[in-house]
């Protein structure tokens, strides 16, 4: 299908410079380079390019194909989680100051998440932001081995969201799907090859981090992306190279993950497995911890990135679901499920759809590979106000709303007999629980 059928009146979408800016905000958040380079953090990029984009977007209003009204039920979700942790930062029993602060600094995944939806409605679009986000972290693992390779676990070599080295982990196991994507639809060995290098920097990465929850992860979402790739996809290829590749990466870089590991059984040989047996029972206490703040707080938490304070340890707990709940209260959780699972209901949606072409059957898959990383990693890592998992629910919600607005664009009319017309009608309905139709 041509994108285009969507485009038959332009002035109806105005949005290349709200576009333009929300594409580098996009770069600006998974790049970092405040962290990393000296001197960028004075600049303020981050904020000037978020609202560059917001004032893209009201200077497009009235010209833009979908509108607020469009906005799907998982939007609701989560403004509604960003409205509830408002009293519960303001009625913090632990900090009041930091509570609110951080929830505000949270606030900007809804903005980000509703423009993202707003602003890309086409095929071409999506895979643009797709495309930044990945090759910043295939960008952002390449310098952490080259800063940090002689740092044990790469711990600290970058600041912000990748300094430390289980969010490092997590973030490359959630875009790893997507580079298999744009490897496969990549045109010329040169594009390929450089997404096959980027998936190997971004493996040997996460290797380094010795991040057991960030292997699971890898191990579980590697599965589930080879099944639609390999086995859906009829790529047997891919799932011997995939296999082999990454038995020699284990090999040469996971000797700290394999230390790790040996390390739960209590059986401490070395100064590393010492430490990861300390960082087991560290993450014990604090998961008993957490359910006894849920206990003492269920309604409004205690208030966003006060855990640490409230552990008296000084640590977030290891495990998103804790950390939410804990944090936002018990309606929060049940909401943060409920955002979620609308994710993975887009996509069994987008499944049942027939005649979808090749290229969003792959985004389909390496999605659905992505949150599925995200829902076991969750489990092993404090990751409930990291951007990415939301970012991969807002791309389910539009690539939905893409197809959908393609069996709009394509209704037969009687208008003329003898011959097949088709009309636009552009809308995007996506709160119907009903499965798409059929594209013919």
């Amino acid at each position: 299908m041509d994108e285009n059928i969507l485009d038959i009146n332009p002035k109806k979408d105005r949005v290349g410079f709200a576009f333009f800016w929300l594409s580098g905000f996009y770069l600006v958040y998974c790049l970092r380079p405040e962290d990393w380079i000296p001197g960028v953090r004075y600049l303020h990029i981050a904020k000037i390019t978020g609202i560059l984009a917001i004032l893209g977007l009201i200077a497009s209003l009235g010209k833009t194909r979908r509108g607020f009204k469009d906005l799907p039920r998982e939007a609701t979700y989560l403004l509604i989680i960003m409205i509830i942790l408002i009293p519960g930062a303001l009625f913090s029993p632990v900090w009041m100051g930091g509570a609110i602060t951080q929830t505000i600094e949270f606030g900007k995944v809804y903005i980000a998440w509703v423009l993202t939806f707003l602003l890309i409605t086409t095929i071409p679009k999506l895979k643009r932001i797709i495309f930044i986000q990945t090759a910043c972290v295939g960008v952002v693992c390449a310098v952490a081995i080259v800063k940090g390779h002689n740092i044990p676990r790469l711990d600290g070599v970058l600041g912000g969201i990748y300094g430390n080295p289980n969010d490092l982990a997590f973030a490359i196991v959630l875009s790893l799907p997507f580079a298999l994507a744009l490897l496969l639809t990549a045109r010329g060995v040169f594009r390929k090859g450089v997404w096959l290098c980027a998936m190997l920097i971004m493996v040997t990465a996460m290797f380094l981090t010795a991040s057991r929850a960030g292997f699971i992860t890898l191990i579980i979402s590697g599965t589930v992306c080879l099944w639609h790739f390999g086995i859906k996809g009829r790529r047997p290829q891919l799932i011997v190279g995939a296999v082999l590749i990454g038995g020699i990466i284990l090999a040469l870089a996971g000797g700290r993950l394999k230390d790790r590991f040996f390390a739960l059984n209590g059986d401490v040989q070395n100064r590393v497995e010492q430490s990861a047996y300390g960082s087991y029972e560290e993450r014990r206490f604090l998961m008993l911890k957490s359910l006894e703040g849920i206990v003492h707080h269920p309604i409004l938490g205690i208030g966003v990135h006060n855990f640490t304070v409230y552990s008296t340890r000084w640590k977030e707990v290891h495990n998103s679901y804790l950390q939410i709940a804990v944090e936002g209260g018990i309606p929060v959780l049940i909401l943060y499920f409920m955002f979620f699972f609308r994710g993975f209901k887009n996509l069994k949606r987008l499944r049942r759809t027939r005649d979808l072409d090749p290229e969003t059957r792959l985004l389909v898959g390496a999605l659905h590979s992505s949150l599925i990383g995200f829902l076991v990693g969750a489990f092993f890592a404090p990751e409930a106000y990291q951007y990415f998992p939301y970012f991969a629910v807002a791309y389910t919600s539009v690539l939905f709303a893409i197809v959908k607005e393609r069996e709009q664009a394509e209704v037969p009319t009687a208008d003329s007999p003898g011959r097949t017309q088709y009309r636009t009608e552009i809308y995007a309905n996506n709160s119907r629980s009903s499965a798409l139709t059929s594209v013919r």
